[in-house]
């Protein structure tokens, strides 16, 4: 068995920071999880990165006992300016008084 961290919403759809999974390569890893935690889940870690070892992997990286794998889901959102004040400030006196664009 190989222990998996799951980070965000992979977490949260497996209800565990971490989880143990059989598998010869990360696609192997990846895809029996998704099975087991179900179309969601199956879904975010299609479009994952994946970590062996802390060096970036892809799905055909060979696995072997003891590895330290990390499935990684894409990162979305951000603060917007309309959201936070400290960044409307900012974003306004980058600008010409009135113009809307950069001086």
């Amino acid at each position: 068995m190989i222990r998996v961290r799951l980070f965000a919403a992979l977490r949260e759809l497996a209800d565990d920071g971490a989880v143990d999974a059989a598998g010869r390569t990360v696609g192997e890893i990846a895809d029996a999880l998704g099975e087991r935690f179900g179309d969601r889940f199956a879904s975010i870690v299609a479009v994952s990165s994946f970590v062996v070892n802390g060096e970036r992997a892809s799905r055909e990286t060979p696995i072997a006992d003891g590895d330290d794998v990390a499935i990684l889901p894409p990162v979305s959102g951000g603060a917007s300016a309309r959201s936070q004040p400290e960044l409307r400030s900012r974003a306004s006196a980058s600008t010409p008084s009135g113009t809307g664009s950069p001086r």
